[in-house]
């Protein structure tokens, strides 16, 4: 029976497929191959998190799938390899960049995945390409909606977004 996942996907650095922004509509085309993408978020440009200079091209997904999470986070490891993704320096520059942020299963835990993605409730650059295509989806973890977490991120981080 399939689930349904909120995908963030994140790009800041060309590959074959061209600029970020290009990077990330492949990606989401390539998350077709692991079941139905029922809504695409618009692209998002955001500031970095960290060190790197470079600004991100952001968006999301809504994904229905067969895939229990940890089938699913290892597709999205091959899709993140096939875009050419090195595991390397934390906050660096990377073509894409696939998070499972939510499903419709609730909570998951085990050593290399959690859901919710533990940090999602106060990135903007994941909550505001959610509240365009999920904003009545709910936290487990809180039982905020998707709409009131970015409402709360927008209080602290007063930078505008720009899709």
């Amino acid at each position: 029976m399939p689930t349904s996942y909120a995908i963030a996907i994140g790009s800041n650095r060309s590959g074959r497929h061209g600029r970020p922004e290009a990077e990330v509509r492949a990606a989401i085309a390539a998350l077709g191959a692991l079941g139905q993408v029922t809504a695409t978020a618009p692209i998002f440009d955001t500031a970095p998190l960290g060190p790197s200079s470079r600004r991100f091209a952001n968006s999301a997904a809504l994904l229905e799938t067969s895939l229990d999470p940890p089938a699913l986070l290892a597709a999205l490891k091959r899709i993140e390899r096939a875009f050419g993704r090195r595991r390397g320096r934390r906050w660096g520059a990377r073509v894409i960049d696939l998070d499972i942020v939510l499903w419709s299963g609730g909570a998951w835990t085990q050593r290399d995945l959690v859901i919710p993605h533990p940090a999602f409730r106060i990135r903007r650059f994941v909550l505001d390409p959610l509240v365009a295509i999920a904003p009545s989806w709910r936290d487990p973890r809180t039982g905020h909606s998707i709409r009131q977490l970015a409402a709360r991120a927008r209080k602290v981080d007063r930078r505008p977004a720009h899709p």
